[in-house]
């Protein structure tokens, strides 16, 4: 390897919610859950039980979560994100 070679890193970020409230956990699991690369399933079977179940009952639990980890800067994985690219 020559001395000069360059390494490349490549930050990839799923997404997170704005808040560790409900409401907006609710929104990036609609988002994120409708992904097509995240959830590899017929929309037409997946979209009711995303609506009818999950986004009824996870994001309440998930923004209790959420709330453990979350700092005063904001999201753990947004910020920690940030710092890697700017570092």
């Amino acid at each position: 390897m020559r001395s000069n070679s360059k390494i490349g890193v490549i930050l990839a970020q799923i997404g997170t919610p704005e808040r560790p409230e409900a409401k907006p956990v609710r929104s990036y699991l609609r988002r994120f859950l409708s992904d097509r690369r995240i959830v590899d399933t017929n929309p037409l079977v997946w979209q009711p039980v995303l609506r009818g179940i999950i986004l009824r009952t996870r994001p309440r639990k998930s923004a209790q979560l959420y709330r453990q980890i979350w700092s005063q800067e904001g999201s753990p994985l947004l910020v920690n994100s940030q710092r890697q690219q700017s570092g």
